[in-house]
């Protein structure tokens, strides 16, 4: 892991066309700007945890029994 320190209105950017600006500092909390193009997905990370627990779920032999009652 990259660690990098930033001071309010300071960016980075990551692969040329995405770019995280702080926003404001609040204590402990850290606003944040993304600024990536459409086609990249970004989400906060307890989000993607259950996103991908949601497809694997899915991809479950009961996952698939009910795909199959939905098709009839």
């Amino acid at each position: 892991m990259l660690a990098l320190s930033r001071k309010k209105s300071e960016a980075l950017i990551i692969n040329n066309n995405i770019e995280i600006t702080v926003l404001e500092i609040k204590g402990e909390q850290v606003k944040l700007g993304i600024s990536a193009p459409k086609e990249v997905p970004v989400y906060r990370k307890e989000v993607y945890i259950q996103i991908q627990d949601a497809n694997k779920e899915a991809m479950t032999l009961d996952g698939l029994e009910a795909l199959q009652d939905l098709m009839g």
